[in-house]
């Protein structure tokens, strides 16, 4: 595979109507959000005016908030199903569902540990719980493996370069090689990969204990940006590309590339793609059902990070300005996940 930096893809087409359509559908919930919230707050200043007016009867607040309440009546929570309670106290507003705190604790992800938790290797206050939901507090002993947990305040980011033959794991039974053997230099917290790549998949990997963001970044909802460059087995027909672009259906749904480009205009087998997509082994998936084989698969970007100056094989800490932008890019509406402009791409160095 070209190691030489493709400053901007060639023959970039973006599915410009998949991307208005997205558009147009959350400008319509927004919009009606807006008006639901301006209704609310016009009834609420109603209610005060009547309260204090002198033209009409005055109006109790506690009479006031019985007429919102039977206006708007809260729906009764289903009972029938009786959830262990915990042990904690009632009022205590640190509580948060065990899966979170296994995630705060740097054990791993939130969508991990509720698998740990379901197999019962989680215990409360010497109590094994199989509920991800079950809600803890800074009072309540957790332990997992026998050890005991807590909260960690110290959190770590680390971007690693990762080659292949290792895989995205914090404990391989075939004791094959992981990622955390190539940091394990790097602190002495506990932390995971967000995210998987495959043991054949080199390039960009976040390693960290920051359970909140690595559940942002995982979930489908955010909508990452990953770009990969492949390296086929031979040259990658119009027709191919042209199906990529409109979408392919796999056996487990329709799927469809965000832009795709040669990165080398006269080498044909040497592919360029962005996807927000999180599927298992998506790009492979994509190429072997055209019936192409991947010689070589690289993340150059993830979540805007890139492994520019970073060898194969190294890692290197986030400085602080990468760290904001990955904790409030979504909150910023910086990630779409519905291509990217030519203006964001070059300029850009992919190793």
């Amino acid at each position: 595979m070209s190691q030489e930096p493709f400053k901007k893809f060639i023959n970039q087409k973006n599915n410009a109507a998949i991307k208005e359509k997205h558009k147009q559908e959350k400008k319509s919930e927004k919009k009606q959000r807006a008006v639901a919230i301006e209704k609310r707050f016009e009834e609420k200043r109603l209610l005060r005016a009547r309260a204090f007016s002198g033209s009409n009867p005055p109006v109790s607040e506690q009479a006031a908030h019985k007429e919102r309440r039977q206006k708007y009546p809260q729906v009764k929570k289903d009972t029938s199903v009786e959830s262990p309670k915990s042990p904690a106290k009632d009022n205590d507003t640190s509580l948060m569902p065990l899966n979170k705190y296994l995630a705060h604790c740097g054990v791993t992800s939130r969508r991990d540990a509720v698998n740990l938790i379901i197999k019962g290797k989680v215990s409360v206050n010497k109590t094994i719980i199989t509920q991800p939901a079950f809600k803890v507090g800074g009072k309540d002993e957790v332990f997992f493996n026998g050890k005991k947990l807590f909260v960690t305040k110290n959190l770590v980011y680390i971007l690693l370069n990762k080659p292949k033959d290792y895989i995205t794991t914090t404990d391989d039974p075939q004791q094959r090689k992981t990622v955390l053997q190539l940091t394990k230099n790097a602190t002495d917290q506990r932390i995971y990969p967000v995210g998987r790549l495959d043991r054949n998949t080199s390039g960009v990997l976040l390693l960290t204990n920051d359970g909140s963001l690595t559940q942002e970044l995982t979930h489908p909802s955010f909508n990452v940006k990953k770009v990969y460059e492949i390296k086929l087995d031979k040259p990658l027909t119009k027709a191919d590309f042209e199906k990529i672009l409109k979408g392919i259906r796999l056996e487990d749904g329709e799927i469809f590339a965000d832009a795709l480009a040669f990165s080398d205009a006269n080498d044909k087998s040497i592919i360029g793609i962005e996807l927000h997509s999180g599927r298992n082994r998506i790009v492979r998936r994509i190429f072997e059902h055209l019936g192409y084989v991947v010689k070589s698969l690289d993340r150059v970007m993830y979540a805007n990070l890139t492994k520019k100056n970073l060898e194969r094989g190294k890692w290197r800490y986030l400085n602080e300005k990468e760290i904001r932008l990955l904790k409030y890019m979504n909150k910023q509406k910086n990630i779409r996940g519905a291509g990217f402009s030519k203006s964001k791409i070059e300029g850009k160095e992919f190793q």
